[in-house]
């Protein structure tokens, strides 16, 4: 590709051969979720799978009183059966039944602000994993504290009833004594034998915890199509909100959002996507702005027999919420050792984003953005929406 691009520049525009070199179509995109949308006052934590039969599930957190990370909290569905194109209504998918009573640890920023009053609810940090078999399996959190497995038969229309599963992520509390607990955000996969895999966070807000680890992530796992699941080994301890997925030799790869202050993207990879973790990596070329990001195998360039591993990020190491902005994509050809190529997609504010693969390539990016300068904001504001974009791979650039 980068022949190509070289030679359109150096060729006069009226050639006929410049006029041969084909133009690479730009992404397609279309809103999702809007804040304000069915009666609920923003919509945050995108994911997204592309289901054995192709279809796009989308997902996100419906927010019904305030934007803020706890309070009336539902996970909203919506479908497509064109590949992105269009999407079929919201649908409320996890938590219908008994509601359970509040957390009372957080943050100590987040206290001083508005999380809801007691009788509200926080449903939080979907999950889907699409199964090879066809079913697809929803991994959901309560208040932080509780945890939940579901599956579909039919491509997200209805859901099992849900099994708590919190007691594996109780055997994580002799090495992080946590008082929230969250899966991912984003997706799980499915491992070429089987395994199904959850990334998840653990968190204790105290000031001196015994033992002495204020967080972590690691992976559950099921080899039983989700009937039981297994807690892995623990991954990283700087690590945060992660994204998983499966290298071409068949380890997998877990990238956090991390608070090492080098603002690099940090990395570990297991064997067998559960234990044996590596020492953490950080990724020069992809910076960390203390955010989740988006993370998805993806088969390559037909002919080369070079599979490919694309990530999604705002492309800052500014922190703060507010300064969350230019959601870009970035492309490695060696199993994530090194990202040559970075394609902005979102210009200015933006955040949150999930990847993933339709089966003829196209690459979808599921991602909130929003409005410079909002006034009723007081500044830039990344969550007025959630919008997909198709991506067809040529358009990110060519990393070999």
């Amino acid at each position: 590709m980068r022949p190509l691009l070289l030679l359109a520049v150096l060729i006069p525009a009226f050639s006929p051969l410049a006029a041969a070199v084909p133009a690479v179509a730009g992404p397609e995109r279309i809103d999702v979720f809007t804040e304000g949308q069915g009666g609920f006052a923003s919509y945050r934590i995108p994911g997204l799978v592309v289901s054995a039969r192709g279809t796009v599930l989308a997902y996100a957190e419906a927010r019904k009183f305030t934007a803020a990370d706890r309070g009336e909290l539902e996970i909203h569905l919506r479908r497509s059966t064109d590949g992105g194109r269009s999407f079929g209504p919201a649908r409320q998918i996890a938590h219908l039944g008994p509601r359970l009573p509040r957390n009372s640890h957080m943050p100590e920023d987040k206290r001083r602000k508005d999380m809801g009053g007691p009788a509200e609810q926080t449903v939080n940090n979907p999950m889907l994993i699409a199964t090879r078999e066809g079913p697809v399996h929803l991994v959901y959190c309560v208040e932080y504290q509780r945890v939940f497995h579901s599956r579909s038969e039919d491509d997200g229309v209805s859901w099992s009833s849900p099994v708590e599963i919190t007691a594996t992520l109780d055997r994580f509390r002799s090495e992080v004594p946590w008082q929230a607990v969250a899966t991912g955000p984003g997706h799980g996969i499915q491992l070429r034998n089987g395994r199904l895999v959850v990334p998840i966070w653990l968190a204790n807000y105290d000031k001196d915890p015994a033992p002495p680890r204020r967080r972590g992530c690691a992976v559950i796992y099921s080899d039983d199509q989700g009937a039981t699941w297994q807690r892995g080994d623990l991954a990283m301890t700087i690590g945060g909100e992660t994204s998983v997925a499966e290298l071409a030799d068949g380890r997998v790869v877990l990238s956090s959002r991390n608070t090492d202050p080098r603002n690099r993207r940090a990395v570990v990879e297991s064997a067998d996507g559960a234990t044996g973790w590596s020492a953490p990596r950080f990724l020069e070329e992809v910076l960390e702005p203390g955010c989740m990001a988006g993370l998805v195998s993806h088969p390559g360039v037909p002919g080369r027999n070079r599979p490919l591993l694309l990530h999604s990020s705002p492309h800052t190491t500014r922190r703060e919420h507010r300064e969350r902005k230019h959601v870009s994509i970035y492309v490695s050809a060696d199993d994530g050792r090194t990202w040559p190529v970075r394609t902005l997609l979102q210009e200015g504010p933006s955040a949150y984003s999930d990847l993933a693969v339709l089966p003829d390539g196209t690459i979808l990016c599921l991602y909130e953005n929003g409005r410079p300068g909002d006034p009723r904001r007081g500044g830039d504001w990344a969550y007025a929406r959630i919008t997909l974009a198709r991506l067809p791979l040529a358009w990110l650039g060519d990393p070999l």
